[in-house]
């Protein structure tokens, strides 16, 4: 069998149209999620002139990654909250769809989440961070996403994953059999993880023949150094886009066509033997390790 989910397919008649994305990589507003407010206006709206659809940005911009347990409780917000209200309104003044990672207050707690906000200002799409990366987020964060979701936006499928996330095969392909069309993936990437954006994205995309935007910060928040390398990767595997190690902004089309010509030439999901692959959901199996030691 083939995917579930909503398909483009070789016999699709005509495809939708593209979608312009646009992905910033930037230092942030450390600590300041007024700050960072404010860029986010001033970024969807350079967007939206440079013609982009959607605009993805990094993980936790609107407080910054290296908060620490205090500062992540102190900042973190319901998805209701003042910093949200304004989000939203900013997408829809500008006109154009964003999406963003902000600490997000769950009962008490934190979760390190990502919104996608249409460009009419609605709440499209919450992920929370399924695989939380070591010390440094077990300290912030108790609230684990329990799995991944994805919605139709323009006529694309997407879904998100949110940094450590996308370094799981099971990830992506979680999304791939939902129909995603394109992985929004918020990052807080930082040496020695170069390998990363260099291999691990491209490859996603090239299995589940789909589109990833991976958006990483630049610069350093309190001697944690971020390498940058954003990048978006296309459904056969090339890079269509990549940044260096400080500021960008960077542009592509995602194009159904692309999608439809890729999922035709090689069909991996209709390849498939699922029955074999039981294996996979079973914790530690044939390693002896657990899938949440540590937790």
């Amino acid at each position: 069998g083939g995917r579930r989910g909503r398909r483009l397919s070789a016999g699709t008649p005509e495809a939708p149209e593209p979608l312009v994305l646009a992905l910033c990589q930037t230092a942030g507003c450390f600590g300041d999620p007024t700050g960072a407010l404010g860029e986010l206006d001033a970024q969807a709206r350079r967007a939206r002139r440079a013609g982009a659809d959607l605009l993805v940005l990094p993980e936790l911009f609107l407080s910054g990654y290296n908060l620490g347990p205090e500062r992540a409780r102190a900042l973190a917000e319901p998805l209701d909250g003042r910093s949200m209200v304004a989000a939203r309104r900013i997408a829809a003044d500008a006109g154009i769809a964003l999406c963003f990672g902000f600490a997000e207050a769950v009962d008490g707690a934190v979760a390190n989440s990502a919104v996608l906000v249409g460009a009419d200002g609605a709440v499209a799409l919450v992920q929370r961070k399924v695989h939380l990366f070591g010390a440094l987020d077990r300290a912030m964060f108790s609230v684990r996403g329990d799995g991944f979701g994805c919605v139709d936006h323009r006529g694309v499928r997407i879904g998100m994953a949110i940094c450590y996330d996308i370094e799981f095969p099971e990830s992506a392909r979680l999304l791939a059999l939902q129909g995603a069309d394109l992985l929004l993936v918020p990052t807080a990437l930082m040496e020695p993880y170069d390998a990363v954006p260099r291999h691990v994205v491209p490859a996603r995309a090239y299995e589940n023949q789909a589109y990833v935007a991976y958006a990483n910060h630049c610069g350093a928040e309190e001697g944690l150094g971020y390498i940058g390398r954003s990048c978006i990767a296309g459904p056969d595997g090339d890079v269509i886009a990549a940044a260096g190690t400080g500021p960008e902004l960077l542009l592509a089309t995602i194009d159904p066509r692309r999608l439809q010509q890729a999922r035709a030439r090689d069909t991996f999901f209709a390849d498939r033997r699922p029955a074999l692959y039981g294996a996979l959901a079973r914790s530690g199996s044939g390693t002896g390790r657990s899938d949440d030691a540590g937790a």
